[in-house]
């Protein structure tokens, strides 16, 4: 069994993805207000771990069957409770429920979930399961692959994006006809719990430097709260260094050198550009994914949280990002050896048979590139 494991690992290590180390499974207790032991979700009879399943629309449903069908064949210990929400449903009877169902299960893989109705009543899904579940933090590690073609080679950088507050505090109100308030919460709580996660990261990683996005030049109260609590946490950490940047000349920066940044930290909506400016440098929005943590819960996404409602039921999604997604629970979970498989399927299916969907300058079908993975998967799994 030793010779197999070794050997997945330099597989993942030639592709250039090493495991990076999160906080949920490497300090979990500076997470906490109050330090406890960590925990995982109670599993089933067998080791087997019962995991929250939220299709969303889109491409999200055709997704999550590639990935039922993934775990089916490479025998892997979880089972899914599914829950769909309607987008169009002028109630939160499903919201509640899903919310319900993670807090029992402790652990989610979603994809994006729309808000159709026009009842003002009805809030973003998205953004309340991450408020009601305190998922402070969103994690992408993005990272190229060798033979994805892309605007630069080797680049890996670590997002680090508060999940809960800012622009997307859902507070707004009309306060006479024809003018629109919308407020942005910063925090210094939020902000010292997000700023100590990357530090945290970033040493736990063997990581040099963290750079914090910011507008405080502009909003100079807010943002400006934001960068001197990372600036106070940086003082904790003096074998990392600390530098910031304001948003705008960031995506600039990107664009022209991404490999300056090493881990990055910033507000929500900054989060939401950067995210995606930085996952279209390494090849598009179908291969990187995300992760939500708080102190209690996770829930794992693909990274630029695209629904992909014009390409549903084609046939044509990349189903990388959601595999990776699945990847990294596995990880949280504690099942190593399963993660493996899959991380070194993909990595083998993208590096070396070159087999890529559309978005990829490929002419593969998602299901070819499923079928691909599932027989590593099932080949790693024999040998074990």
């Amino acid at each position: 069994m030793l010779p197999i494991f070794s050997k997945t690992y330099t597989l993942l290590k030639k592709a250039g993805l090493q495991t990076v180390r999160h906080l949920s499974s490497v300090n979990f207790d500076i997470q906490q207000k109050h330090p406890q032991a960590e925990r995982l979700p109670r599993a089933r009879y067998g080791g087997r771990n019962a995991v929250t399943m939220l299709p969303g629309e889109g491409i999200g449903p055709e997704l999550m069957g590639y990935v039922k069908e993934v775990f089916l064949e490479g025998g892997i210990p979880v089972d899914f409770e599914t829950v769909q929400i309607d987008p169009k449903s002028d109630n939160n009877d499903d919201l509640e429920y899903a919310i319900m169902s993670i807090r029992r299960n402790g652990v989610c893989i979603k994809g994006n979930i729309e808000t159709q109705s026009l009842d003002t009543a009805i809030i973003s899904r998205n953004v309340t399961i991450r408020n009601e579940l305190d998922l402070f933090v969103n994690a992408m590690n993005v990272k190229s692959y060798n033979n994805i073609s892309s605007r630069h080679k080797n680049v890996d950088v670590i997002v680090v994006r508060q999940n809960t507050e800012g622009e997307y505090a859902m507070l707004e109100h009309e306060s006479v006809k024809g003018v629109v308030e919308s407020m942005k919460v910063i925090t210094k709580t939020n902000s010292t719990r997000l700023a100590r996660y990357a530090f945290e990261l970033a040493k736990n990683n063997g990581r040099g430097k963290v750079t914090a996005i910011h507008k405080a030049n502009i909003m100079k109260l807010s943002d400006g709260l934001f960068l001197e609590t990372c600036k106070n946490m940086s003082l904790n950490y003096p074998d990392i260094k600390f530098d910031h940047m304001i948003i705008d000349n960031c995506c600039m920066q990107l664009v022209s050198n991404p490999h300056q940044f090493d881990v990055m930290v910033m507000p929500n909506l900054y989060g939401a550009i950067v995210s995606n400016v930085i996952c279209g440098l390494v090849g598009g929005v179908g291969i990187i994914s995300g992760k939500n943590y708080g102190d209690h819960y996770a829930v794992f996404e693909p990274g630029t949280r695209n629904t992909g409602s014009s390409i549903a039921g084609t046939n044509t999604a990349n189903p990388i990002a959601m595999l990776n997604a699945s990847a990294d629970m596995l990880q949280h979970l504690g099942h190593k050896m399963h993660c493996d498989k899959i991380r070194t399927a993909i990595c083998k299916t993208l590096n070396e048979d070159m087999i890529h969907t559309a978005d990829l300058n490929g002419t593969a079908k998602s299901s070819e590139v499923v079928q691909n993975i599932i027989k590593y998967v099932k080949s790693i799994g024999e040998r074990i």
